[in-house]
């Protein structure tokens, strides 16, 4: 059957799917997928796999796709990160049979895919994507598909779009932020971006940022005039999402434990889907944050759910005919319903635009504005400061600017020095490395040896030699 492409594509295999499931590492996992599939969901991202380990490590392969084929999980895309169009298509290869389509992750805006360099990451290097996506799309026998994020520039967004295109990308996602808008800095997506993309293509397009109920998957859809949308903190929070339902919290908790009791997953991907679930409920009982992060089975989890059920059904029942939300929440705290990310304070905007994350967290030392890491940091040990001002100030590297060793001959750091000393056959007692004091003992040891006289070979016939061939022998 020749491979579909395009529209056709996203028309039959996809089932023209509108509401699609992002990948979310650790989050999309099967259960979640099918939890989603029921309450609306017409198509979903696995997690993002790592193509280098997958081709590598069969476990990997097996706990992340191959031991999750479930007929009610289609269609499905698997999504890859890479840098290499060989490794890339290897990956692809070995997964294609288990999905309808390979994507490529080209949106993610992360430290960790900074420093693997790939994501969002790769988004400058068109000579590459363009030969990673043409590989693909020649070896693999299911279409190849990209997310990505937009550049601050409409028309090189566009351009980028169309060199993707062109190489064979036969689906596009496009998130409407920049890589730099993450974490307490995302902003708004970009609608406008979007749009003029989907004008400028002639394959289907999914629309990703900004969706947070059913009506802002319609409106996106009539704005920008794409194919499908696609929700990835809407889902969490909401799984319901995609059918313009906010039930109660505790409905879709306890289905989604079903299901997981069917499909098992990891503990930590349990959690944090719970967390995500009743993270409106845990901000009123606080008490209970630290039993669901600290109990170790799913039954466990199981428990502390319905102890929160109880605690909301309470709530409900010494509710007050008339009374509104706390907290400025549309809804009572026991009913599923968005969660908006907090931005920077709004002293950041007078300062002169956006700064970087460590530097919100770094303005101040109260823990109001530290990450959560930090805040861990401070209750194990109350005297921790984060103060830049009060952090003890090192002598830098001459060569790469890194603290450079106290006793260091070469005023380096280790790296440099090792470098400089091997080069040189010096020493640097303050590093260890005694390069020039282990050549001088192996020189002097090898003088120390006797020289050994060379064996004189022995004549046939004499003891130790050939025997003597006899003429009659070879007669």
């Amino acid at each position: 059957m020749p491979k579909l492409q395009g529209f056709e594509f996203w028309s039959c295999t996809l089932g023209g799917a509108r509401h699609v499931v992002a990948p979310m590492v650790d989050q999309s996992e099967l259960a979640w997928r099918l939890l989603s599939r029921r309450h609306g969901a017409q198509l979903c991202y696995t997690p993002m796999l790592h193509a280098q380990v997958f081709i590598r490590d069969a476990n990997y392969r097996k706990e992340n796709l191959y031991c999750d084929v479930c007929p009610e999980d289609r269609p499905l895309i698997v999504q890859f990160c890479a840098n290499d169009p060989e490794v890339f298509v290897q990956a692809a290869l070995l997964a294609q049979d288990y999905c309808d389509a390979i994507d490529l992750n080209l949106g993610c805006p992360q430290m960790i895919a900074k420093r693997g360099h790939y994501g969002a990451f790769l988004q400058e290097e068109w000579d590459l994507l363009q030969r990673m996506i043409l590989l693909a799309h020649e070896k693999l026998s299911v279409p190849v598909t990209c997310k990505i994020r937009v550049f601050p520039e409409i028309d090189k967004t566009v351009r980028y779009a169309q060199m993707l295109e062109k190489a064979g990308c036969q689906l596009l996602t496009v998130h409407g932020r920049t890589k730099e808008q993450k974490g307490p800095l995302s902003g708004t997506a970009s609608w406008e971006h979007i749009k003029a993309v989907r004008k400028a293509v002639a394959i289907p397009v999914f629309a990703n940022g900004n969706i947070q109920c059913l009506r802002d998957v319609e409106r996106c859809i009539q704005d920008t005039g794409v194919q499908g949308v696609m929700s990835a903190e809407g889902n969490l929070h909401n799984p319901a999402l995609f059918e313009g339902r906010s039930p109660a919290v505790w409905e879709l908790a306890e289905e989604y434990l079903d299901i997981v009791r069917q499909h098992p997953c990891p503990l930590s991907y349990v959690r944090a889907h719970l967390f995500k679930l009743w993270h409106h409920t845990l901000q009123v009982h606080q008490q209970l944050r630290e039993e669901l992060a600290k109990v170790k089975t799913l039954e466990g989890i199981a428990a502390v759910s319905q102890d929160l059920k109880l605690r909301c059904q309470e709530d409900i029942s010494r509710q007050k005919e008339g009374e509104k939300p706390s907290g400025g929440l549309p809804f009572f705290h026991w009913i599923c319903q968005p969660y908006f990310r907090p931005g920077p304070r709004e002293g950041s905007k007078e300062s002169g635009g956006a700064r970087s994350k460590r530097a919100l967290e770094e303005e101040e030392g109260s823990t109001d504005i530290l990450s959560k890491n930090k805040q861990k940091k401070k209750l194990r040990n109350p005297h921790k400061t984060f103060d830049p001002s009060l952090k003890p100030k090192y002598a830098k590297c001459d060569q790469c600017g890194n603290p450079k060793g106290n006793r260091c001959v070469f005023n380096l750091c280790r790296g440099c020095c090792k470098k400089r000393a091997f080069k040189e056959t010096a020493d640097c007692p303050g590093h260890g490395l005694l390069f020039k004091t282990k050549l001088e003992k192996s020189l002097a040891w090898k003088g120390a040896q006797p020289r050994l006289q060379e064996p004189q070979q022995a004549r046939p016939g004499e003891p130790g030699g050939f025997p003597e061939v006899v003429g009659s022998a070879l007669a």
